[in-house]
Order: C-alpha cells, then sequence, then structure tokens
C-alpha cells in the first residue's frame, strides 16, 4: 500500500467524511496516469536493527516467540521506559500511529529495534578488523549496514566524489531474493514491481548525490524481469545523462525459461554523468575472442562522399563541389567552386588536362562531400586526400582520413610509411600498437561467463562457502576499465556488495597499472531464506552471534576480501589456481592492498555534540579525508592531533601548535575544528594553509543528516 493511502486510511479514522471524500479524488486522478514510469512509491522501509543497543524513544518490534516461523507483529511501537523485572529487563511500550491508545510490557529479548526511512539517522562506524598490505595506498571498505542508511551516511563523506559506482540489485524474481519491510517480497505480489522501484528510486536519489556531477558513470546489471522498468527510472532520475545498455552473455549454456528463449545474457545499464565516456581499447568486446587482430581491423581510408543521414546535394549544397584529378596519375590536385542550384554538374568544364569528380549516389543523384571546400583543401595539402581505383562506372573514387585516423597518427598507433607518388599519405597500423576502438553493445566474453568465473573463483577464495549468482570477476572488471582506466585514484562505490566482486575487480585494476583506486563495498548482514528455516528450529534468532556468523558479510563478503588480498584462504590455506586474462599471476600472491571493516551504528545528536560518540563517529572523519594512512580514534588528551591525511583541533586555545603541525604535515587535506563559535571556526580557517579544507564540528555532520535524511 503507497504512501498516500496510508495517509488516506488515517484520516478515515480520524473524520471518515474527509477520508472518504480524499479517497475518491485519488481514484479519479490515479485513472488520468501522465506519460513515463509510474508506480506506487510505497510507504518508506522499515528496517529492522537486532544489535542495535536498545534506548528511551526508540521505534521497535515484537518478535515472534523462539523457534516460531510465523511472522511478528508488523505494528511499531515505541519504548516508554525499561525496566528491571524479576526475569530480567522489561519494556513499557506505547503503540504508534493509532487514534486509540495501546501499551503493553514485554521482555527486552523479545524486541527488536526498528528504523523507518522518513527518520533522521545519525551514523557512525564500529571497526571489526582490517588487512593491511597496501603501504600508504588507501584502504578499501567493506561496511555492514543498511544500504540505504550507509548511503545517507556517506553523503557526509563523499558527496559529489564518487567516480563509479557498480551495482547488482536484487533482480524482482520472486525466488526470495529481497525484502521489503522486512519480508520477502513473492512472485505473486501483486505489488513485486512497483515495491522493487520504489526501493531502487530512494538509493538511486541518494547514490545521485554522491556522484561527481561533472564526470562520473553508475553501472547496474539487470536481466529481463525488470530491465524495462529499470531504464525509464534511470532516465527519470538521472535526467541529461547519456544512458545506454549492454547485452551481456553471462551463461553460454543458457538458463532455460519454459516455453520460452533460453537466456545467456544480462543487461547492464551504463549512465554517464557529465563529460564520462567509454575509453577506447583493443577489444571490442563482441568479436575479438574470435577474430584476429588483422580481421578486427577496419580500413583506414574512408569515401569522401556522404553515405550517412542527409546524403544529398540539397542537404547541403556548399559541400557539392568538383574535385580536380589529373587523369594520367591519379593525384587530387585541387578543388573548384561549389556550383549554384541553378547548375548541374554537367555545366562545369573542369582546367585544362584535369577531370572532376563529383559526390554521384549510386542511384545517378547527386551526393555530397562530407568536407566543406576549406578543410577539403587543407586536408589535400596534408595528404589526407587521395583517389582511389576507378570502379565499374569508370567515375573517380575519392577518399579521406577521418579525424578518428589522424587522432591514431598523433597517438602512434598508425604510423607514416611515406609518400605516394600522387602525394598522399602512406599509413599503416603500428606494428608494436593495438588498434583501440569503442567496445559494441553486445559483449560476448568467455572472461565473463559467470559459472566458471564467478562461483568458481569464489569457491577457491572461500572454500565449503556459498553464495548464489556471483558476478564473473573479469566482468566487472571490464565494465569498470571503460570508465576508469585513466583514473587511478578513482573511487568506486558498490551499495549491493553481495559477494564483493567490484572490490576485487578494483585490486586487479590497481595491480595493472600501479593505480591507487579505493572500493567502497555496502551489504548487509542478510542470512539466507533457507538457512534461517534451520537457525530457527535451533531458537535462535537475528542479532545471536550464532545467527550472524552466516550472515553475507561476515560468511561471504568479509572473508572473500581478505581472501583476495592476503592470497590464503579464512583457513589459511594458500587460494588454489591463477588469475587470467589481461593479467595472470597466482592467486595466492594476493595483492598490495588494504582493507578496513566496518558496521554501522546509530547515535544520537546529543552524544556526538558532547563528544561521547567520537570513536564512532572518527571513521567517517577518516574516510572523509581520503581513507588513508593513520585514524585518530581517541579524543587527544592535548586538544589537538595531526595524522597523515588530516588534524582534529578539539581545544581552540591550543590553535596555535595544531596549525603548524598542519604547515609541515604535506598530505593533509582536512582539518577537523570542534567549535560551537563560528566566527572563531572563521578565524582558524583563515590560518590554514592553502588546499587545507577547514570542516567544523559537529555543526556540519550534524546539519548534514538533519536537512538531507528526512523522507
Amino acid at each position: 500500500m503507497s504512501r498516500l493511502t496510508d495517509l488516506i486510511a488515517k484520516a478515515k479514522a480520524k473524520d471518515p467524511q474527509l477520508g472518504a471524500d480524499l479517497d475518491q479524488e485519488f481514484k479519479q486522478l490515479s485513472s488520468r496516469l501522465p506519460f513515463g514510469l509510474n508506480f506506487e512509491r510505497h510507504s518508506p522501509e522499515v528496517v529492522e536493527l537486532p544489535q542495535r543497543p536498545f534506548r528511551k524513544g526508540d521505534k521497535v518490534r515484537v518478535l515472534p516467540p523462539r523457534g516460531s516461523t510465523k511472522k511478528g507483529d508488523p505494528r511499531l511501537w515505541q519504548i516508554k521506559a525499561i525496566r528491571m523485572g524479576a526475569d530480567g529487563k522489561l519494556v513499557d511500550l506505547e503503540l504508534l500511529n493509532v487514534q486509540a491508545p495501546e501499551a503493553k510490557t514485554v521482555p527486552l529479548d523479545d524486541l527488536v529495534v526498528v528504523a523507518e526511512f522518513r527518520d533522521t539517522i545519525y551514523p557512525g562506524l564500529i571497526s571489526t578488523g582490517r588487512v593491511q598490505r597496501g603501504g600508504d595506498k588507501p584502504h578499501h571498505t567493506v561496511i555492514n549496514g543498511e544500504n540505504f542508511h550507509v548511503l545517507k551516511a556517506l553523503t557526509y563523506t563523499h558527496r559529489g566524489r564518487v567516480d563509479a559506482i557498480y551495482i547488482d540489485p536484487p533482480y524482482n524474481s520472486g525466488a526470495r531474493d529481497w525484502k521489503y519491510n522486512n519480508d520477502y517480497v513473492e512472485g505473486d505480489d501483486l505489488y513485486r514491481h512497483s515495491k522493487w522501484l520504489a526501493m531502487i528510486e530512494r538509493r538511486m536519489l541518494v547514490a545521485k548525490e554522491l556522484l561527481n556531477p561533472a564526470d562520473s558513470v553508475l553501472i547496474v546489471t539487470i536481466d529481463e524481469k525488470e530491465y524495462l522498468r529499470l531504464g525509464l527510472l534511470l532516465e527519470q532520475v538521472f535526467e541529461g545523462a547519456k544512458i545506454q545498455m549492454i547485452s551481456s552473455v553471462i551463461s553460454p549454456s543458457g538458463a532455460a525459461r519454459n516455453l520460452e528463449f533460453t537466456r545467456v545474457n544480462e543487461f547492464i545499464y551504463f549512465v554517464m554523468i557529465g563529460k564520462a565516456a567509454p575509453v577506447k581499447t583493443p577489444d571490442d568486446m563482441l568479436f575479438t575472442d574470435t577474430r584476429t587482430e588483422k580481421e578486427n581491423r577496419s580500413p583506414i581510408w574512408n569515401q569522401l562522399r556522404r553515405l550517412g543521414a542527409g546524403p544529398a546535394r540539397t542537404d547541403s549544397p556548399s559541400k557539392f563541389y568538383p574535385v580536380l584529378i589529373n587523369p594520367e596519375t591519379g593525384a587530387v590536385v585541387g578543388s573548384g567552386p561549389a556550383i549554384s542550384a541553378s547548375q548541374t554538374r554537367f555545366d562545369y568544364a573542369p582546367p585544362v588536362g584535369l577531370v572532376a569528380a563529383w559526390p554521384t549516389m549510386t542511384n545517378g543523384q547527386d551526393g555530397r562531400w562530407e568536407l566543406k571546400r576549406a578543410s577539403f583543401d587543407a586536408r589535400r595539402a596534408d595528404g589526407h586526400i587521395r583517389t582511389s581505383e576507378k570502379g565499374k562506372s569508370g567515375e573517380w573514387s575519392v577518399q579521406y582520413l577521418r579525424n578518428a585516423q589522424i587522432e591514431r597518427l598523433a597517438s602512434g598507433e598508425l604510423c607514416i610509411t611515406g609518400r605516394s607518388a600522387q602525394g598522399w599519405l602512406e599509413i599503416d597500423y603500428a606494428v608494436d600498437r593495438q588498434r583501440a576502438l569503442y567496445a559494441k553493445t553486445v559483449w560476448n566474453k568467455g572472461s565473463h561467463d559467470s559459472r566458471t568465473y564467478g562461483s568458481w573463483i569464489l569457491r577457491a577464495l572461500i572454500p565449503g562457502r556459498k553464495f548464489p549468482f556471483p558476478k564473473a570477476l573479469y566482468a566487472v572488471e571490464d565494465a569498470l576499465r571503460f570508465f576508469v582506466a585513466g583514473k587511478k585514484d578513482a573511487i568506486v562505490l558498490d551499495f549491493f556488495s553481495g559477494s564483493g566482486t567490484a572490490a576485487h575487480a578494483v585490486m586487479r585494476l590497481n595491480h595493472q597499472d600501479g593505480g591507487r583506486r579505493q572500493c567502497i563495498s555496502v551489504t548487509n548482514n542478510e542470512v539466507g531464506a533457507d538457512e534461517q528455516e534451520s537457525l530457527r528450529q535451533q531458537l535462535l534468532r537475528a542479532g545471536d552471534a550464532d545467527w550472524e556468523q552466516w550472515g553475507i558479510c561476515d560468511y561471504i563478503t568479509k572473508p572473500r576480501v581478505m581472501a583476495a588480498i592476503t592470497g590464503k584462504t579464512p583457513n589459511g590455506e594458500p587460494i588454489k589456481g591463477d588469475y587470467k586474462f589481461t593479467d595472470e599471476f597466482p592467486m595466492a600472491d594476493g595483492f598490495e592492498e588494504s582493507a578496513e571493516f566496518f558496521t554501522l551504528t546509530y547515535e544520537t545528536p546529543i552524544s556526538i555534540s558532547h563528544n561521547r560518540a567520537f570513536e564512532r563517529i572518527a571513521p567517517l572523519l577518516w574516510m572523509r579525508a581520503g581513507s588513508r594512512g593513520r585514524r585518530i580514534t581517541k579524543l587527544p588528551a592535548e586538544g589537538w592531533a595531526v595524522v597523515d591525511a588530516y588534524g582534529l583541533l578539539v581545544e581552540t586555545d591550543a590553535a596555535t601548535p595544531f596549525i603548524e603541525a598542519v604547515q609541515q604535515t604535506e598530505s593533509l587535506r582536512i582539518a577537523y575544528i570542534v567549535t560551537d563559535d563560528d566566527r572563531r571556526f572563521q578565524a582558524l580557517a583563515r590560518r590554514l594553509p592553502g588546499g587545507v579544507e577547514p570542516v567544523r564540528l559537529y555543526e556540519s555532520y550534524l546539519t548534514n543528516f538533519s536537512f538531507t535524511n528526512g523522507e
């Protein structure tokens, strides 16, 4: 049920006539659908936080008894008091969002804290481990938490700074692959598509805030169940961006569909923001697995006569002019002026000893050249115009070098081997350079087989642990390479991280060119539907340690990232097998990378502003400064501290030694200053060296979430 329907229901409870009138008007409006994507924007999601401590005022749900497979009470209650009872802590509750008040008391163990997506959150992070092999490189980060809330946290640390987002969201197959309001969305749910769209839209809107508006890309994989709706949603959210959809073969053996074609592919949307564009590579992604290098190269010279749209003389009269040729040698010696519309080419008499070539179409009608006369003359002087052998018509064919070929000459991909007797350049592909070209919109790469290079690689990294349908490592690597190949310091985000393939792919890219790219991976610790049934039989619940150990983050994502870096399985054994394609080496070598693992926490504004939550805010300050080097984990006794990437001033009376230390730290980029006095903050900011960003705590943090998180 949509948010508007909820509000109408509440209106009916308070004023039946007003509610009935609103309901009638709503039905009339909903029958008049505008053009475009229309879906129910459901009430903001509710997420259960089983590991969150209880506080007075929290929203909670009452859980079903341990061992039960029934759904719990979906209603929301508010904690009024927590007190000790004979058998443990008891909680006094009051029912929310009802006209008639209702209260009850339940054991603390039977409750779970919930957060509605309209609630303001104040996030923190708790470190749950790290692996360090990357020297002074930025750390990759893996965050365990509800991805919408983590995205909100990242608006404080990475707003407008993310270069690429790669996500593989749930495909909404109806096979219990995702939850909405803590319930699996079944295949027969009438609101299945609109719930999925509402879930995706909320996250896309925040993701848009994180992407660099000048040059960034969003990459989203999807299958046939939602690709049409997703495409429309992306067009609405990212208005003005360039959007292309790729079809990629991921399972050559195919997935059978009842009475349908067998599916071998999935779709990949590329949303290119600002000046973002795919780089050219030697791989066209369609034929290069089977074609030879010679077969994959197209001719260097192209027809000067217009062959594409608008080929007629009337489409561009100024480009209908004679090209003058020496018939004895075939040399292009010049051009004549464009003839008037009242003249035909037969009215033109070329200079003595020369013949005129015209852009005549195959149907005998007048065409037009690709170049204006001035551009033609300039290129002829540079040797970029030539004639080819006369065809069956007996007329001369004129060819030229396009801008792309001239760029290849400048880059060294093409080389000049000499000049012909007629004066044009003789050109060939450089022996030691592969051709660079844009990839095609259909990808057919053996390296993208999700079974061989997704499931099998995961099996080698973390033996005995299964994850449904992991992405092929090299497929993610290739998709990212098109946009971050030239950005060695790129920030990549994956907020549907699952098995952690994107982080692994970023490490591979760094290994290939010495890059310092970092990946932020966001996942939750959801336990699979099948495992949940077994755990409930053992009287376990979400939040119990024996339950949480089987969650996605703790059981799959975190150990996979650690194994990739260290080259060792969770049991300490060297990983068996080699990486293939582009960069081949033993998986046991690992990577010279570092990663840290965090769990999202929920803080109160009072504890933050009074410095009582500093240890949990500290990782966010470190991430905003680039996730590199040492971190200030505790409030400094001296009143200030400076580390590799940032400094923290807690006592403004200690400003002088703090600023001196900042000036001596070349790699420092942010100075956090704790003060309630804006004038004092501005005065200190002016004393900082250029290139150091002053950030006021905790005003900037609290303001960020107070103004950006309301739903």
